[in-house]
This record gives structure tokens, C-alpha cells and sequence, in this order.
């Protein structure tokens, strides 16, 4: 393995979960690897109250992780998706989700 010199900052691992390490943004975008949803879609599916999930989502638009597409029929509808570098995150998930079920579970019963 090779050694980093502390002057080259911090690892990539780090700096990807500066970007997508809060708990918010990381429910947002597990929740929309279903698919486009409606913001009162993912106000209920996520729990998050209507001012934390508008900032979340203001955030990771900004990071290029989430698309906006809004449809101007009264009602107006605004809709959320996952651009191409946030479908990428898709992979990470299943291995994530594949660890805590192999891990978590396994920690629980021995802590008990």
C-alpha cells in the first residue's frame, strides 16, 4: 500500500463523505434510487420535516447529485430524480446495505 503524505489533504474517501455523509442527504438519496418523486413523496417516505428536505435537496442540486424538474399545470408539481452522478451512488448502496446485513446483525446478537 502506499504511504500519502499528510500534506495531500485528506483521503477521497473522506472527501466523498463530505459530500454525501449527512444523514439527509444520505436517506434522500437512498430513497430516490426508486425512481422521480414528488417533494410530499419524499417528505413522507424520508420522515424529514419540509425545511430540512428542501436544504438537502437544495444541497445535493448543487452538488450535481439531483435533478429538478418542475411541471407548471395548476397544481404545480416539482419533481426529484437522480442524475447520472447520483444513479452512480447506486452500486455503494448495495454494498452497503449487503455489509449492515451481513455485520450489523451479527454485532446485535453478540452485544446482547
Amino acid at each position: 500500500m502506499e504511504a500519502v503524505d499528510a500534506d495531500d489533504g485528506p483521503c477521497p474517501v473522506v472527501d466523498a463523505m463530505e459530500q454525501v455523509g449527512s444523514q439527509w442527504r444520505l436517506v434522500v438519496l437512498y430513497d430516490l434510487q426508486e425512481g422521480e418523486k414528488r417533494f410530499n413523496e419524499l417528505k413522507r417516505s424520508t420522515d424529514a420535516s419540509a425545511r430540512t428536505l428542501s436544504r438537502v435537496l437544495d444541497d445535493l442540486r448543487e452538488l450535481g447529485f439531483v435533478d429538478k424538474r418542475m411541471e407548471p399545470d395548476a397544481p404545480v408539481a416539482t419533481y426529484y430524480s437522480l442524475t447520472s452522478k447520483g444513479a452512480s451512488l447506486c452500486p455503494v448502496f448495495d454494498e452497503i446495505e449487503g455489509w449492515a446485513t451481513e455485520w450489523l446483525d451479527a454485532c446485535s446478537s453478540t452485544q446482547s
